[in-house]
């Protein structure tokens, strides 16, 4: 079967990621994939040709905030401490 990865943002801004084994084995080949030379990954929506994953835009539930764009950046504390110290705190 396809992956299928969903991410919702509730009225409560509580966020929740809905995937099935396709899903969770892509999304984790992909995060294990970032290092200093491969620094991100774009999120985005089905169908969209320069995807590393694709996001569905179906809400499982009506009144859920689905997001269908995003990035997933790998930071490495050595670059966090010169340009953006205050994350480290």
């Amino acid at each position: 079967m396809a992956s299928r990865i969903t991410i919702s943002v509730r009225d409560d801004n509580f966020v929740e990621i809905y995937l099935n084994e396709e899903g969770r084995d892509l999304l984790v080949r992909e995060l294990q994939r970032l290092n200093a030379n491969n620094e991100h990954l774009h999120l985005t929506p089905q169908g969209y040709r320069m995807a590393d994953i694709e996001l569905r835009s179906r809400p499982y539930r009506t009144d859920d905030k689905v997001l269908e764009w995003g990035k997933i950046l790998f930071r490495l504390d050595t670059w966090d401490k010169e340009h953006y110290p205050h994350t480290l705190e």
